[in-house]
């Protein structure tokens, strides 16, 4: 129900998943005057899809603590609750970031060796995508959460992306030894420590250079730094839009261009990065961005899918213990 255009988006994409993967089961959570007509339309795919009916409904602007008391019938606290009973293998939403974290680890926990949870994407790159945490879940970090974050980082890109033996880098005002505050300094010398593949600090600039596979930070400033990302692939798009639209010769340089611009268009397209994992939970919970179509919810539940099949939170907690030993 969550999101800008809630089950006018998040359901047809499930359902179009559904026939996707014919070993996919799907649990609709949301009020049903709402949802049902959308599932009586897919008659092909009836027999693996379900409602699961909720009597209120987590708006994006409602704070996170308020979530927690006053609205335990949502569908947002029942698809957590789903996850959390076992019923299901994940939670996939649109929904309000911060109650969406909240009732996650309020209901699931995190996993033992994991203080917080993070919030953690792909961003494009050079050379294909990196992930990047936290996002925007903790604001203030210590050494030890940067540290833990890296560790769960390496285990996503080994496991879900499929990169072995993953670099990871700190995201820092500078790649020499002295520069940063205490805390990234402190854990840099933890993850040198470590048996990670611990590749130094990262600079702002080079996030798009592929520095590294993981890059980790707070989540104050890799929420500024993916915001800035995000703007920055929108001025160039709108820059190309208006340098190919303008005047006789823009237009026939853009239909000579089309082809190369489609495929610059299509690297660029958020759709392609969309599903955030809350990392560090006792359970798979997934991010969808709030303004996601059709095309890029359906991206957030094949990253679902791909961490049930990998079992990730299992790997992440089993690297801890490696890592603690």
């Amino acid at each position: 129900m969550g999101g800008d255009r809630g089950a006018e988006v998040c359901v047809p994409a499930g359902l179009n998943m559904l026939r996707e993967y014919p070993d996919l089961h799907i649990a609709f959570v949301g009020l049903p005057d709402v949802v049902q007509p959308y599932l009586d339309a897919a008659l092909d795919v009836s027999a693996r899809a379900r409602l699961v009916v909720a009597e209120q409904v987590v708006s994006m602007e409602e704070s996170a603590a308020d979530a927690l008391r006053k609205k335990k019938k949502s569908s947002l606290r029942i698809a957590i609750d789903l996850v959390k009973s076992g019923e299901v293998d994940a939670c996939v939403s649109a929904g309000n970031t911060g109650a969406l974290m909240a009732t996650g680890r309020f209901v699931l926990k995190t996993l033992p060796g994991i203080d917080r949870p993070a919030i953690m994407a792909s961003v494009p790159t050079l050379k294909g995508s990196s992930l990047m945490l936290d996002l925007g879940a903790n604001a203030d970090c210590t050494a030890e959460h940067l540290y833990q974050f890296a560790i769960m980082g390496s285990v996503v890109a080994s496991q879900v992306e499929g990169i072995k033996n993953p670099t990871v880098g700190l995201l820092n005002i500078g790649e020499e030894d002295m520069k940063g505050n205490d805390t990234v300094r402190q854990a840099a010398a933890m993850l040198t420590a470590s048996s990670l593949n611990y590749v130094g600090f990262v600079e702002g600039n080079k996030i798009s250079q592929h520095k590294a596979d993981v890059v980790v930070t707070d989540g104050f400033s890799g929420n500024v730094a993916l915001k800035v990302m995000e703007g920055t692939a929108r001025l160039i798009r709108q820059y190309l839009k208006d340098e190919f639209g303008g005047g006789i010769y823009g237009k026939i340089a853009g239909a000579i261009s089309r082809p190369v611009l489609r495929r610059l268009a299509d690297k660029l397209d958020p759709r392609h990065y969309n599903g955030a994992n809350l990392i560090g939970l006792n359970g798979i919970v997934i991010k969808s961005h709030g303004g996601a179509d059709e095309v890029a919810f359906q991206r957030a539940i094949k990253i679902a899918i791909i961490e049930v099949e990998q079992d990730v939170p299992a790997k992440i907690g089993r690297l801890l213990e490696q890592q603690a030993d």
